[in-house]
């Protein structure tokens, strides 16, 4: 858990939002999606079944350091990754 450093999570964090701008710039094209559904709803899938699996380590490492981990589920469930990351940032603080 500690090997995380506030310079990684920084540049993670802002490369992830670099990467947002760029994909809401771009927006939908006038072409049609090559994706089939099926492969869309595996892909949807597996990102739900992410999601779940991260909020339950978060939920562990909550209640290995006495947390409350409830307070970051909205965010969670709105943007996983920056909250994620943010939430391993409050994690290593020091507790004074």
């Amino acid at each position: 858990m500690y090997v995380w450093s506030k310079n990684i999570v920084l540049g993670l964090l802002a490369a992830f939002a670099i990467l947002i701008v760029i994909f809401l710039l771009e927006g939908p094209g006038a072409a049609t999606s090559h994706l089939k559904s099926h492969t869309t709803f595996w892909i949807t899938l597996n990102y739900a079944g992410l999601v779940i699996w991260l909020f339950v380590w978060m939920i562990d490492q909550a209640n290995v350091r006495g947390k409350n981990v409830w307070l970051w589920l909205v965010p969670f469930l709105l943007a996983p990754l920056p909250t994620l990351m943010a939430y391993i940032l409050f994690l290593q603080r020091k507790t004074s």
